[in-house]
């Protein structure tokens, strides 16, 4: 959509979405005392409940697999929705009306009008869907036929059949209160009044909330009046075909579980792809498969259980689509996922593949995978005379030029060893052209900015020697109150692990006020520190505290750290001549002695 959700709205969808409404159409919970409910958790296997929701606090998480968040993370996570897409999800249950403002990227568009037009293509679908059934679609239904998909299988994927008549869905659609600027909106009307589509067999196109975004209709008459064989709703407020892929709502739930997706070509091969048990398929609408979609992909697939997804492109064998893997390749650093391409020796696509060899044969196919670099490799290849010497010298340029382009330098290593065992090259020779082709880049193109620092780790949540760091975070976030304005003197610093560290910066860097839960969440520096957040928000505590507990907690903090510089302090005193230096050693040892006064102080007040 252009520009973004108001803030406003937001928040009361996280207000009138109860997170235990939401969450237990999908878990039994049960209540757990104080305040918190349990059940077993829907994103990993148990028999013993570990999922655990704080209604009064909107959050959920998992002491089993660590899964945490408030009711918007858990609709992402449940239905693989975006942020976005649960958003909307939510506001339409709660009855929420969100506004959207301008970023500067186009056009605001007036309150209400994503909503009408995503009703505007749900009424518009089902007009479709019936009409398919008419004396009119005969045509559509044998085209139908013809590629193996009966009636049963056509209801199942939503196609329709548009009628000929070229105002037939505008005067269904107004009768039920669509208005034409609506309609134009939707790209159903044209400009002049007519349906924009006519006389073709449809498919809805949906995204991963199953909310209808656009059609995608074929030719099926040989008088049709547009000579596209392919024609596809126009760009709309809900419909960016850069970002949407076909058969998304039916594979999104597979392509978590098994992160795995694998990229057809057309609406037939998804289709024949999920009949013959491939229901991972999906397919770009009408443009070539491109950044924003590998993007999708990766939010989908995720990282679970720390394993890399793969995506799968089928690709025919010809030139067309040795360009088009081509291009895949250059683009490969955009997945999380091993990038592989299963090729049909006889061309088939998935569809016809499966009228003539049967749903078997698909299966095979997608299970004969090779990975994209071996492919685009023995293409590589085969452009060149590898008989002769400069022709070796010449593939392996163009191959480690492609090589070098990947910034994982993990990948290309191995890219470079496939490279040389292709063309019967030393690998030196092939490591040196690399390292050519890199030189040139160095001279062309500008630096790239430094990477952030990696995450910090995850800590053991019954780690003895972490467990002050662990009660002390809890305590700041679930009674934030019985601390001072500076949280009692801690610093990052009293922190030993760096994932506390990061939590407690956090927590100083967000000033308290309401909603300071959901500030914390949102100005969390990674993923990683945000789930640490929700799972020290969740975690029950022994006692409810009040200002003198939490104090002798924060100072017990302090005096591990102050320990620790003592015996420091120690080791330098040591290492220090008092008849060579004797102002060093004054200095330090006075330093000691207010160390010394000072962790006395603080065990007074941490033994309470």
């Amino acid at each position: 959509m252009a520009g973004r959700i108001n803030d406003e709205d937001i928040a009361a969808v996280r207000e009138r979405s109860r997170i235990e409404d939401v969450v237990g159409g999908y878990v039994a919970l049960r209540n757990a005392g104080g305040g918190s409910l349990k059940g077993l958790c829907p994103f990993h296997d148990e028999k013993t409940p570990s999922f655990t929701v704080t209604p009064a606090r909107g959050f959920y998480y998992c002491f089993g697999c660590g899964e945490g968040g408030d009711v918007i993370t858990f609709l992402q996570r449940q239905q693989n929705l975006s942020f976005v897409e649960a958003i909307q999800v939510l506001a339409d249950k709660a009855g929420i009306v969100l506004r959207v403002e301008d970023d500067g990227t186009g056009p605001g568009q007036a309150p209400g009008m994503r909503k009408r037009i995503l009703e505007a293509n749900e009424a518009a679908q089902a007009f479709f869907a019936a009409q398919l059934d008419s004396p009119e679609a005969v045509a559509g239904r044998q085209f139908l036929h013809g590629r193996g998909f009966d009636r049963e299988v056509s209801q199942h994927f939503g196609i329709g059949y548009a009628p000929r008549h070229g105002s037939a869905l505008r005067q269904t659609l107004k009768a039920k209160g669509f208005t034409d600027e609506v309609l134009k909106s939707a790209g159903l009307v044209r400009d002049s009044g007519r349906d924009f589509f006519t006389g073709r067999v449809l498919w809805p196109i949906r995204d991963s909330a199953q909310a209808v975004l656009g059609f995608g209709a074929r030719r099926i008459y040989d008088d049709d009046r547009l000579p596209a064989k392919y024609i596809n709703t126009p760009e709309s407020p809900v419909y960016k075909k850069s970002q949407v892929l076909y058969g998304l709502d039916l594979a999104r739930r597979e392509i978590g579980r098994k992160s795995q997706a694998v990229v057809v070509e057309g609406y037939t091969d998804v289709m024949a792809a999920h009949l013959a048990g491939v229901e991972t398929a999906v397919a770009s609408c009408g443009t070539a498969f491109g950044d924003d979609h590998s993007r999708l992909l990766q939010r989908l697939m995720g990282t679970s259980d720390g394993l890399h997804g793969e995506v799968i492109f089928t690709f025919d064998g010809d030139k067309a689509g040795q360009a088009a893997a081509l291009k895949v390749f250059k683009g490969d650093q955009n997945f999380i996922a091993q990038t592989y391409v299963a090729v049909e020796p006889t061309g088939l696509d998935p569809c016809d593949l499966r009228l003539q060899q049967g749903e078997a044969a698909v299966r095979e196919l997608v299970a004969r995978r090779i990975p994209l670099y071996r492919f685009v490799m023995a293409n590589i290849a085969k452009s060149y005379d590898l008989d002769r010497a400069d022709g070796r010298l010449a593939a392996a340029r163009e191959g480690a030029e492609l090589v070098g382009s990947i910034r994982d330098q993990s990948l290309v290593s191995q890219y470079l060893r496939e490279l040389a065992g292709v063309l019967g090259m030393d690998l030196d020779d092939v490591r040196r052209e690399a390292a050519n082709a890199g030189r040139h880049r160095q001279h062309v193109e500008v630096a790239e900015p430094e990477r952030p620092a990696a995450d910090p780790g995850w800590p053991n949540p019954d780690d003895p020697a972490l467990r002050l760091e662990r009660d002390t975070l809890k305590l700041m976030l679930q009674f934030p109150l019985t601390f001072d304005a500076a949280w009692n003197s801690v610093e990052p610093t009293d922190f030993a692990h760096p994932g506390y560290a990061a939590v407690f910066r956090l927590i100083a860097s967000v000033p308290f006020q309401q909603g300071w839960a959901d500030r914390l969440r949102a100005e969390a520096p990674n993923e990683l520190v945000q789930q640490l957040l929700v799972a020290l928000l969740v975690e029950p505590l022994l006692r409810e505290p009040d200002e003198t507990y939490s104090l002798m907690h924060s100072s017990r903090l302090q005096l591990s750290r102050v320990t620790r510089e003592i015996a420091d302090l120690k080791s330098r005193l040591q290492r220090t001549d008092p008849v060579k230096d004797p102002t060093g050693h004054r200095a330090q040892f006075a330093q000691l002695t207010e160390l010394e006064m000072r962790r006395k102080r603080l065990q007074s007040v941490g033994l309470g």
